[in-house]
């Protein structure tokens, strides 16, 4: 299961991060509202964990949007206000379900439990793109009968990409993602994680490419069309 959590308050965030993490989720955290609103569009999460006071747009705006634009991903919404009028909001905006910090984390795990029994227990395992399939929880990357183990950045790189195939993914995206909004990983470290799986597709024989576009990003490429 893939879980986003859009929270400005960083500690809360990497702390929620880490207790679903330990429950073998996939997670990703984003701290304002504009990243909130683009990382859901994105249709990659099982769960949205969405804070209603947030920079830039608020928890209100992002879920009305989303239910706007036929987006129906679960929303669990967080917020400091005990206030039925501000459930109520939430709810009728199009949220799942509503929870007022603070709570117990393993509250918040059974909601997320209960979300997902609701949605059937749909667990993405694996991406594929072109001639390559990567294998989530075993961070395999395959191609025919050869496979090769990824390391957690690798897959984490890997992913984002195979998720938006075609799409131009800028470096700081890739690094906010994958190394931590507050890291201070640069451009160079991405570029060696593109190399490493460069690398890793030629040895497995894909056709499949990683194309550099200057100054902006990457997108994958398949080689044979």
């Amino acid at each position: 299961m893939q879980v986003l959590i859009v929270e400005d308050e960083v500690r809360l965030a990497e702390a929620l991060a880490h207790i679903m993490k330990e429950e073998k989720y996939l997670v990703d955290t984003v701290h304002t509202g504009t990243d909130g609103l683009e990382y859901a569009r994105s249709g990659l999460y099982d769960v949205v964990i969405l804070d209603v006071m947030l920079p830039g747009l608020s928890g209100f705006e992002i879920i009305k949007r989303l239910r706007t634009e036929k987006i129906d991903t679960p929303v669990i919404m967080l917020t400091a206000k005990d206030e039925t009028a501000d459930k109520v909001r939430g709810l009728d905006l199009g949220a799942d379900d509503y929870m007022t910090k603070p709570f117990a984390p393993e509250e918040l795990l059974a909601r997320v439990r209960a979300i997902s029994r609701r949605q059937g227990e749909v667990v993405l395992d694996e991406l594929r793109f072109s001639d390559l399939t990567l294998g989530l929880a075993t961070s395999t990357l395959t191609c025919g009968a050869k496979s090769v183990r990824l390391s957690f950045k690798e897959k984490e790189v890997l992913r984002i990409l195979m998720a938006n195939p075609f799409v131009i993914t800028p470096k700081e995206e890739l690094i906010s993602r994958v190394w931590g909004v507050d890291s201070e990983a640069e451009d160079n470290n991405v570029e060696a994680y593109i190399s490493f799986l460069r690398k890793k597709f030629a040895y497995l024989g894909s056709q499949s490419g990683i194309e550099t576009v200057r100054k902006v990003g990457y997108r994958l490429e398949d080689t044979a069309q």
